[in-house]
């Protein structure tokens, strides 16, 4: 199967680097380009493509609001182009649907990557940057009114806690790991969770386990989780720094 591809960046040479690369790869191909979020948008939904590539920052309608009105209107999975380092409003871009992240800056490698795995359904969240959007997100938006246990009923104990190590950032391997469980097990405790509480992908479930309360801000800028459900184990170490989150 062929990945479509619309890369939109408002910089020429950023955008034309991205969809050579891009377009290098025999399962991948660049159906459009644009250089702002309303010709992105529009290229969208004519095109019907699996990975949108947004700027954040582009003229006119942004990089936000086009992956917005995408994640509302099409099935069409969107990826955000942004440097961490300056861009204040990348927290929204959760919010607004996007499935991942990636650095202008970006590795050949990674950027393919990346694409390949949105396109598959993932989501694309290294620990860090989870750590540090969340954290930003989390003190920019007021604590949710509904208690935890009254959204998240539904879960069973050990989802319950597959939830917060999802908060933390942990791959599968990871949770598997903290479990004691294996790896198809993971797998299918995250269907579940997002399958019971509604949610696209392993980044809305982290931002559920904020908005719940199952999980806050550190001092640090990490999440602090709250006590773990019954039989659940505590979790073991830190996550690689360089590592991704993945969703099955």
């Amino acid at each position: 199967m062929t990945i479509r591809v619309v890369v939109a960046d408002d910089q020429e040479l950023v955008r034309s680097g991205f969809a050579m690369i891009l377009d290098a790869q025999s399962d991948i191909e660049v159906v459009a380009e644009a250089g702002d979020g309303a010709t992105a948008v529009e290229a969208v939904r004519r095109l019907a493509p699996e990975v949108a590539l947004l700027d954040i920052r582009m003229p006119g309608m942004d990089g936000i609001e086009a992956c917005r009105a995408i994640s509302a209107g099409t099935g069409c999975r969107t990826v955000m182009l942004t440097t961490f380092d300056s861009d204040e409003y990348v927290y929204e871009a959760l919010h607004a649907g996007a499935s991942g992240f990636l650095l202008k800056d970006v590795r050949r490698d990674d950027l393919v990557h990346g694409v390949r795995v949105v396109a598959a359904g993932d989501s694309l969240l290294a620990p860090s940057v989870a750590r540090r959007l969340i954290a930003e997100y989390t003190s920019r938006r007021p604590a949710a009114a509904v208690a935890p246990s009254a959204h998240l009923d539904v879960l069973t104990a050990r989802e319950h806690e597959t939830l917060l190590h999802l908060a933390r950032g942990l791959s599968n391997t990871e949770i598997a790991a903290a479990l004691v469980v294996s790896e198809h097990t993971v797998k299918t405790h995250v269907g579940n969770v997002l399958s019971k509480l509604g949610l696209r992908d392993r980044i809305q479930a982290v931002i559920c386990a904020y908005e719940c309360g199952v999980v806050t801000p550190s001092a640090e800028g990490g999440p602090a989780l709250d006590s773990p459900a019954q039989g659940s184990r505590p979790p073991s170490g830190k996550p690689p720094a360089g590592g991704s989150a993945r969703a099955s």
